[in-house]
């Protein structure tokens, strides 16, 4: 090859390789001017400023050390029936509010259908979530009660919280019955047949085993005691729960009985059960009941019942659920365990439970201290 076609190849690198450096030096600047917010601490909820009353809870909280650059806070809370500590596992999961600016925050229409709640909170700023606070329960006491459909009259559809009255006279809950006493029958009768030729199979043989559900018995209220009870006895202590009739409801009776209250009692015709009545059927009469005796009450009949007891103190109170007006007082002294009492014709009734006493119930009381009526200004009615 001429030499003039000759490649010549002289390296360039030098010894200390400065061609093949990047200078970072102004992205190094850049990172160190940087600020990174650091993770909140965790707040210390106040239990002093807690406040617990008329189905509401009020949460206040703070933050142990000054930051502001909180954005906001997190709220999460679960109800529960132990006390002290939650538990780590717990039946039910947490339950959160977002977003909250200050450092008090308040739960409002909430069903205490637990003993205790739960409670925990976090702030947040707006980059990072911190630590939860170190959690507090406090406890929600409440009564919480159904009704008993085992012992209500057959005229009446029972659930958890709603009675109505059946017209069909209970016959669909006696077809059910004689249903099942049929089918018992008819499946005796095969067995019988099957022991002739045979060993009977040991499925048939259990069934057959199975008596038949009778729901009625003795305690069952029958006649025209169109009446249902609470599935839990009051035996101390206040206690408040409301009751609502639908609109087209004819007749209806709200308060409390003794556990004896016979099964063809009413409410409100003998001496150990006490009432409001309401009857919607030519006009509208609205009255207190006990021991067969009445007082007419000249006022408008509420959308809502509230019903007040203060088993020790000895007074049954009737509000306006809404507006809490006093409807009436029964003062009297308890000396057995009671029960919340309901009767219902040509209608129904819806019962809400697991409700504080509110406070303006409370304040009223201690105002009225019970002379708005007792069962002495009551006056003989008919039976």
């Amino acid at each position: 090859m001429a030499p003039a076609f000759r490649l010549s190849l002289k390296p360039k690198v030098s010894d200390n390789m400065t061609h093949l450096m990047v200078d970072f030096s102004q992205e190094r600047h850049m990172l160190q001017a940087l600020k990174f917010l650091p993770v909140p601490r965790a707040p210390e909820i106040v239990l002093a400023d807690c406040i617990v009353a008329d189905n509401s809870v009020t949460i206040s909280w703070q933050m142990t050390e000054e930051d502001n650059k909180i954005d906001h806070y997190i709220l999460e809370y679960r109800k529960t029936n132990f006390d002290g500590l939650p538990r780590i596992k717990d039946e039910r999961c947490w339950e959160s509010v977002d977003y909250i600016k200050g450092t008090e925050y308040t739960l409002s229409g909430l069903r205490f259908d637990s003993k205790y709640m739960n409670f925990r909170v976090r702030a947040c700023n707006k980059a990072v979530a911190g630590d939860y606070s170190d959690p507090v329960t406090l406890e929600t006491k409440a009564l919480l009660f159904n009704l008993d459909g085992s012992s209500s009259h057959l005229n009446l559809k029972v659930e958890d919280s709603y009675v109505e009255w059946d017209s069909t006279g209970g016959k669909s809950q006696e077809n059910k019955i004689k249903g099942k006493e049929n089918k018992g029958s008819c499946q005796i009768t095969l067995l019988k047949n099957n022991t002739r030729s045979g060993t009977p199979s040991p499925k048939r043989s259990s069934v057959s085993s199975r008596s038949p559900l009778i729901r009625g018995s003795r305690d069952r209220f029958t006649g025209e005691s169109y009446t249902v009870l609470g599935d839990t006895t009051i035996e101390n202590g206040q206690h408040y729960w409301e009751v609502k009739a639908q609109k087209d409801c004819k007749s209806y009776s709200v308060g409390v009985a003794y556990k004896n209250l016979g099964k063809f009692d009413q409410l409100g015709k003998t001496n150990t059960s006490w009432c409001v009545h309401v009857n919607n059927w030519l006009q509208t009469t609205f009255a207190a009941k006990h021991n067969n005796k009445a007082k007419s009450l000249d006022v408008l009949v509420p959308d809502r019942i509230g019903v007040y007891c203060d088993f020790d103190g000895g007074q049954l109170s009737f509000y306006n659920a809404s507006s809490k007006q006093l409807l009436y007082t029964f003062k009297t002294k308890f000396t057995q365990p009671l029960l919340p009492g309901f009767m219902v014709w040509c209608g129904g009734l819806t019962l809400t439970t697991g409700l504080q006493v509110p406070s303006a119930v409370k304040t009223l009381q201690k105002s009225e201290n019970g002379l708005s009526g007792s069962a002495s200004s009551l006056t003989n009615v008919a039976q």
